[in-house]
C-alpha cells in the first residue's frame, strides 16, 4: 500500500524536524560555552536558529501548522540574522498554510530551491539483503572521530545526479554541524564497513514513534556496492524494533539518495520550498 500524507502527518514531521534543529543548536550553545551568537527561538510552532557563520543550521523551520507568524516576531528574527550578516532561510512545507508563502513573498523572500520529504510505514517489511562483504553496526562514542571522518568525506563528494543543492559548506563547518546533529538526544550512529574497512556512515533519531534518517554518506570508492542499502536496512530494522510507525528522510529532488529510498519503498510525502531573504 502506498503511503500518503495529510496535513496532520506533515505537521507531525515538521514539528519533529524543528525539535531536532533545536537540539542540534543546543549542542552548539553547549560547545561554545556561551560564546558566539547562537540563536534558538520558538516561532509560531517552529524554530528560528543560528549556529555560526556559514552553517546549515542557520534557518527557520516548522512554520505553517500552528498560529500565523506574528509579523513583529519575524521582524525581530530578521534583525538578528541581519546583525550576523546572514540571509534568512525558511524551509516551508507544501502542506503548510498557503497564506504563509504569500506573506513571506511580500516580505521579499525569494524561492531558491526545493527538498523532498519521503516516508515509509513501519515496521519495515521485505528489507533488502545486505551484501556479504558489507557490515553495519552501531558506532559508539569512542569512535566518534572515525565516524565523522567517514561521513564528512562522503558528504564532501556528493553524487551529481538530480537537482543540485543550493547550499555548500566549508569542511570544518560541516564537521561541526554533523557532530552536533550526531550527538542530539535520541540519535544513534551507524558505521558501515566493506571488506573490513570503513565505507560509510549514517544515523537515525527515534522520537515519538518517528524515525528520522539523518546523515548517511558513502565514501566514493565504495559507492554502488550496497553500502547505502545496508545502512538503510539496519536503521529501518532498528527503528522497527524501537516501535516506530514511520521513517522519514529528506533528499534533493531526483538525487541518487532519493532513487535509493524510492527503490526501497519510500514514498514522496511532500516538498519543502526553500525561501531566502538576503541579509
Amino acid at each position: 500500500m502506498t503511503l500518503s500524507c495529510d496535513v496532520a502527518l506533515a505537521a507531525r514531521i515538521e514539528r519533529a524536524e524543528a525539535r531536532l534543529l533545536a537540539d542540534a543548536v543546543a549542542r552548539v550553545a553547549f560547545r561554545v560555552g556561551g560564546r558566539g551568537d547562537v540563536l534558538s527561538r520558538s516561532l509560531a510552532g517552529g524554530i528560528a536558529a543560528f549556529a555560526e557563520p556559514g552553517s546549515p543550521l542557520n534557518k527557520i523551520a516548522g512554520l505553517g501548522f500552528d498560529d500565523a507568524v506574528p509579523e513583529e516576531e519575524l521582524e525581530e528574527v530578521e534583525r538578528v540574522f541581519a546583525l550576523r550578516e546572514c540571509p534568512v532561510r525558511v524551509e516551508l512545507s507544501s502542506l503548510a498554510d498557503p497564506a504563509l508563502g504569500a506573506f513571506l513573498t511580500r516580505r521579499g523572500y525569494v524561492l531558491e530551491g526545493f527538498e523532498d520529504v519521503l516516508g515509509l510505514a513501519l515496521p519495515a517489511r521485505d528489507l533488502p539483503p545486505i551484501p556479504e562483504d558489507v557490515g553495519v553496526r552501531p558506532s559508539g562514542p569512542e569512535e566518534l572521530e572515525l565516524w565523522l571522518d567517514v561521513t564528512v568525506a562522503g558528504f564532501l563528494s556528493p553524487d551529481t545526479q538530480g537537482v543540485p543543492s543550493n547550499e555548500s559548506f566549508e569542511e570544518e563547518v560541516l564537521r561541526r554541524v554533523i557532530r552536533d546533529f550526531a550527538q542530539a538526544e535520541g540519535m544513534t550512529r551507524y558505521l558501515a564497513e566493506r571488506g573490513g574497512v570503513p565505507a560509510g556512515g549514517g544515523s537515525v533519531r527515534v522520537a515519538g514513534g518517528l524515525a528520522q534518517l539523518c546523515g548517511a554518506a558513502t565514501l566514493p570508492d565504495h559507492r554502488r556496492r550496497g553500502v547505502q542499502t545496508a545502512l538503510l536496512a539496519e536503521r529501518l530494522a532498528a527503528a522497527s524494533r524501537a516501535g516506530c510507525d514511520l521513517a522519514v528522510v529528506t533528499t534533493q529532488p531526483g538525487s541518487k539518495s532519493q532513487e535509493n529510498a524510492r527503490r526501497r519503498g519510500f514514498a514522496l510525502l511532500y516538498t519543502r520550498a526553500v525561501l531566502v531573504r538576503g541579509s
